[in-house]
């Protein structure tokens, strides 16, 4: 039984059960995810669409349909006792699942930290009562399950070796209408609607600045699947004859490597970015009282992942009151006409590739998962 509640998790589940299936063709997998886990050949229990939201105020907005998801996956695991479950990320939701498996002596994985080094560290003890093997996927996660007494092991990332484009940077061009000599500004406004619909219209205008100053900038939205197309009509007042604006679906690889710079959503896009090699910026901003609340919990100086694995900031992080149109177009400008600014960040982020394991992650963490499953039922707590 397996769990992922948003993109990159499924994205990551999905490579999962294939490499398991791999290692293993009679394996059989249920659980709680989206199209890329299907897919792959599981069976889904429920589908993640509509419960993905960043945020503790936007998150109670979904907390009904999560409640009953939450009942309907408990119910399919009390009747078909599945031999390992995986947990991928997402702990406010996954975490409600641990006790059940604890009570029904289902061993229990966790894939993908939840980022407990950022915020929430006593969450750290809900792990040591009920998950019997941590898989980390960045290199300082395995010290802090060390230290806590909690089993762990450091897969890799799971994107190193199959984050590739599907065509040429040319080919994309041709397909776009774009012609080859034109700088390419990549815009990544993220996976989930909420964050789409708070970060586009700052991008939108951010780009209508960027032109105006390098005019021959051309804007490639790369637009994840099955987003609602109200979330990106700021999108309509660009375009014309000064600025070159097309979105492309479901392609996000093959957009990073034909651009010149990247400006991105927080989040798994910035590891993507950064295995391209794309110099980038970093955006993000949540409701005022999220950040607010969230600012006396986080104990980290830096949030985009790249930073955080180098252990100094390498890309600029454009959060909350920092993203402006003034500020995404400074940012961008400089990198597209400073090119000792672009290759040094090019440099640094090669070096921060380097610490992201050798590829076969996915291997790797299957052949865990099997072992845990072929380890037998874990201690039982009370029924």
């Amino acid at each position: 039984m397996i769990s992922c509640g948003e993109a990159s998790g499924d994205i990551y589940a999905a490579h999962l059960v294939s490499a398991m299936r791999d290692l293993e063709p009679d394996v059989r997998v249920s659980g709680f995810g989206g199209d890329r886990l299907r897919e792959a050949g599981a069976d889904l229990v429920g589908d993640y669409r509509g419960f993905s939201v960043t945020g503790l105020v936007e998150a109670v907005r979904v907390l009904p349909r999560s409640w009953r998801m939450l009942r309907r996956l408990r119910e399919w695991a009390r009747r078909e006792r599945p031999d390992v479950f995986v947990a991928v990320d997402f702990p406010d939701f996954n975490f409600r699942l641990l006790p059940t498996m604890k009570t029904l002596g289902v061993p229990v994985v966790y894939y993908v930290s939840p980022q407990l080094w950022a915020w929430r560290p006593k969450r750290l003890e809900t792990l040591r009562r009920y998950v019997d093997r941590m898989l980390v996927i960045f290199p300082f996660e395995a010290e802090l399950y060390l230290q806590a007494g909690i089993p762990v092991e450091f897969v890799g990332h799971p994107l190193m070796g199959v984050t590739r484009a599907a065509g040429t940077r040319q080919a994309l061009c041709e397909r776009l209408g774009l012609a080859e000599d034109r700088r390419i500004v990549a815009l990544l406004p993220g996976s989930r609607p909420n964050e789409v619909t708070r970060l586009l219209p700052g991008l939108a205008e951010a780009a209508r600045r960027i032109a105006k100053q390098v005019p021959d900038a051309a804007f490639v939205v790369a637009r994840a699947p099955a987003l609602d197309d109200a979330c990106f009509r700021p999108l309509r007042a660009l375009g014309g004859d000064e600025m070159f604006v097309a979105t492309v679906t479901g392609a996000t690889d093959d957009v990073l490597a034909a651009a010149d710079v990247v400006v991105t959503a927080s989040g798994t896009a910035t590891v993507q970015a950064m295995l391209h090699g794309r110099p980038m910026v970093i955006v993000y901003r949540v409701a005022p009282l999220t950040y607010a609340l969230g600012r006396r919990l986080v104990q980290v100086s830096t949030y985009g992942m790249v930073n955080l694995i180098a252990g100094r900031t390498v890309v600029s992080e454009l959060i909350q009151e920092r993203f402006t149109p003034d500020n995404v177009a400074r940012e961008v400008v400089s990198l597209l006409t400073d090119r000792e600014r672009a290759d040094a960040m090019r440099a640094d982020l090669e070096v921060v590739r380097g610490k992201l394991g050798e590829p076969g992650a996915s291997a790797r963490a299957a052949a865990a998962v099997l072992a845990v499953a072929r380890s037998g039922p874990a201690a039982a707590g009370p029924v």
